[in-house]
């Protein structure tokens, strides 16, 4: 363990140990947490893509926590590589009504229950679904019939689809022209700049209390190279990183530890 010997007060390149309110708030952060907020007001569909570990998922857990839940009722499903019929039990499940065995009775009763949510209740759902890029064709064609809701004449929730890039390319694709038309906000991480990779860092350390000068001179050239704007990379080289210098004795951490750090990851 790295953290006594460098003087941390706790691991903050472990997801595990981040809380919400410690966030980054890199650019791709902010972007999506402010159109998350003007989405759930406006209604309709919200589309974020970025691709695997660029902190889409952790975006959406810091705004769920400032959804106040006497206004909205936030859902988040996150298992997307199954059957429509299952899709739809799941949703069911979600907005604790019974699954029942044909899919066009939950349809019925889903429809039902938006309905209620926001004209009677007045606490319209928020459903986000993750890793979307899994949905298959059917489920994406349904969920624009289940946003369809008086004649096509009011949006009764806000559904929120993350994913990876190519949910794009799937949304593109003729098939998909309605679902389309209906999204109102369409956003795609860039991922980290170069000063915002220093920045992340160092705000890693200060949330552990810990110095930045036990970096050496080329360290942060070296970790940007290899993380391309990823901060789930960055983690992940930084905890090796700095888990091999402790074993070595080192006070500062070199160019050579990161790249020692960078071929063990290779091979795991």
């Amino acid at each position: 363990m790295f953290e006594k010997y460098y003087g941390f007060s706790f691991n903050p390149f472990d997801k595990q140990q981040l809380l919400e309110k410690d966030a980054f708030t890199s650019n791709d952060h902010k972007n999506m947490v402010s159109r998350l907020k003007y989405l759930i007001e406006r209604r309709g569909i919200g589309v974020f893509t970025a691709k695997p570990g660029q902190g889409k998922t952790f975006a959406l857990r810091c705004f769920a926590k400032s959804v106040e839940p006497n206004l909205f009722d936030m859902k988040y499903i996150s298992f997307s590589t199954i059957s429509t019929i299952e899709f739809y039990r799941q949703f069911c499940y979600a907005l604790n009504i019974e699954a029942k065995f044909k899919k066009v009775d939950m349809f019925k009763d889903i429809q039902e229950k938006l309905f209620s949510l926001f004209k009677e209740k007045r606490r319209p759902l928020v459903l986000a679904i993750d890793e979307a890029h899994e949905l298959n064709i059917s489920i994406l064609k349904d969920l624009k019939m289940i946003l369809n809701q008086n004649y096509d004449s009011l949006n009764c929730f806000t559904l929120i689809l993350i994913g990876e890039p190519h949910l794009n390319n799937t949304l593109d694709k003729p098939i998909h022209e309605a679902l389309r038309q209906r999204i109102v906000i369409h956003y795609d991480f860039d991922g980290l700049s170069n000063d915002e990779i220093y920045e992340y860092i160092a705000h890693k350390f200060n949330l552990a209390s810990a110095s930045m000068s036990i970096l050496g001179e080329g360290t942060l050239t070296a970790i940007t190279s290899y993380c391309h704007g990823t901060p789930r990379l960055i983690d992940n080289l930084m905890n090796e990183s700095l888990t091999l210098g402790a074993q070595f004795n080192k006070s500062v951490i070199d160019t050579e530890i990161i790249m020692a750090a960078i071929n063990s990851l290779a091979l795991l």
